[in-house]
């Protein structure tokens, strides 16, 4: 029988090494590579990335063209530096392509994030994978300078789902890829805005315009175009069930769960508001399947973006999602859906139909 928990009760700590620890790909994307992704015939640039991302790989010394590297993954430069002792990246020769990264630019769902963890597994260690917002917690817990001495030794950072939300974060990220940059570190990120248009619609950019020029800098821009995979020949979402219906179709769907958690959708946020979004990752660790209750629109900001890192954090554990209430499609006022947050909450809306779907009606698209 599936041990119930209840997130609404939960509130992790997560030490600065716990944040370290966690800079690899996900689960879903612990074992994808270049020879996984499936171009889409339709769209020659799918292919395109494939091979200039292998090459890119391969320009770091110790790199593959198609496999997993030296399956180092981020030893010696993670914990090493801060016990005080040598990454181990002594004598390490940085890669030789002219570009100190690519930058990966297209819709939801044509597997950037695939892209991205492949060119990881691909390339030589010490190295770093994460989502912006994750960067943006490691320098509010180690300090800027101490995670620039960090990652400085690593011979590539890869930055999935690269958004600019605020001056300072836009401040910050373009000293930080500066920093790594002319350290030799090599560079990929992923992004559903070119480079110049970081920040549009959120504030006003052009009074940063220097900041943002010094990042567009930084990368060779790839355009990778195509459907949302996620949804490529599936039925359209499905309706919420009736709530008295949610434990059977958890019991018929999932009998071999091992931990459930089942929270009201009220109680859920409002712990969100309380517990920081870079403890999620550990909030919903053990998590296998997630059932929620009445589930409303969400119409303040703060919440909402709060939710799209916890949306991300169950879309990577792959958690199925059992609901009731409203559909995730009417998750964000329509306000929001058309605002400057526009592509965060469109990839929260994605990505949670998927996981209610897989709960539901068990169909992946995954």
């Amino acid at each position: 029988m599936a041990e119930t928990v209840h997130l609404a009760d939960r509130t992790p700590q997560v030490s600065a090494e716990d944040l370290l620890a966690g800079f690899h790909p996900s689960y879903r994307f612990g074992e994808v590579s270049f020879d996984t992704y499936i171009p889409d015939p339709a769209h020659p640039s799918q292919a395109e990335a494939v091979s200039r991302l292998r090459d890119f790989a391969a320009s770091i010394k110790g790199g593959t063209r198609g496999g997993k590297g030296n399956g180092k993954g981020n030893s010696g430069g993670l914990f090493g530096f801060l016990r005080g002792g040598k990454s181990g990246s002594a004598g390490r020769s940085k890669g030789t392509t002219s570009a100190a990264g690519i930058y990966l630019d297209g819709g939801f769902g044509v597997g950037k994030t695939h892209l991205l963890a492949s060119t990881w597994h691909a390339a030589p260690g010490p190295k770093a994978f994460g989502t912006f917002v994750e960067y943006t917690n490691l320098v509010g817990a180690l300090s800027f300078r101490k995670a620039v001495d960090v990652l400085k030794e690593y011979t590539l950072v890869c930055i999935d789902e690269f958004e600019l939300d605020d001056p300072g974060d836009t401040v910050l990220m373009s000293r930080l890829m500066r920093e790594l940059s002319d350290a030799g570190v090599k560079l990929v990120a992923t992004s559903n805005t070119l480079p110049g248009s970081l920040g549009d619609g959120r504030f006003a950019a052009q009074d940063f315009k220097r900041e943002i020029q010094v990042l567009a800098d930084q990368f060779e821009v790839i355009r990778v175009d195509g459907e949302d995979y996620r949804h490529r020949g599936l039925t359209a979402a499905p309706d919420p069930l009736e709530d008295d219906q949610l434990l059977t179709v958890l019991a018929d769907r999932f009998p071999d769960a091992a931990v459930v958690s089942e929270d009201s959708f009220e109680d859920l946020t409002a712990n969100l508001s309380r517990v920081h979004p870079s403890r999620y990752r550990k909030l919903v660790e053990d998590v296998d399947v997630m059932v929620l209750h009445h589930v409303e629109t969400i119409s303040e900001q703060a919440m909402a973006l709060r939710f799209v890192v916890l949306a991300d954090r169950l879309y990577d554990k792959d958690v199925p999602v059992i609901a009731s209430g409203v559909p995730f499609d009417r998750l964000f006022t329509e306000e929001m859906m058309s605002g400057g947050y526009m592509k965060k909450y469109f990839r929260t809306v994605s990505r949670m139909t998927a996981l209610v779907r897989e709960g539901q009606m068990g169909e992946t698209g995954l």
